[in-house]
């Protein structure tokens, strides 16, 4: 699976950007699709998820300001992010997750948020 995420950029605080993520190379359904975010020293954490039913998963951090969407036809998901923080800023990796095959990441994509 090759995950081509686009959307990342320079907001300021209060603002809105919308990730982008779409899949190819599947061939079966893929299970979960979701967001990543990484600052330096940090590890990798979740920021939302939503499998193939509509179920979604979101950290406490982000609840209430940022919501996933998920095109199955088109393997895509999206993220939108509304009254960015500072504290957002962070290189964000799109994931899928198939039941057979596991992980998938995308390339990451910077979201700066900063006046």
């Amino acid at each position: 699976v090759q995950l081509q995420a686009s959307g990342g950029g320079l907001v300021q605080p209060g603002g809105s950007l919308r990730l982008s993520c779409v899949a190819s190379g599947s061939g079966t359904s893929i299970n979960q699709m979701g967001w990543y975010r990484q600052t330096p020293g940090n590890q990798r954490e979740l920021v939302a998820i939503q499998n193939r039913f509509g179920g979604t998963n979101y950290a406490d951090p982000v609840k209430g300001r940022f919501t996933i969407s998920r095109d199955n036809a088109k393997n895509t998901v999206y993220l939108q992010m509304n009254r960015l923080k500072p504290e957002d800023k962070a290189v964000y990796y799109c994931n899928a997750w198939k039941r057979d095959a596991g992980d998938f990441w995308g390339q990451g994509t910077l979201v700066t948020v900063s006046s």
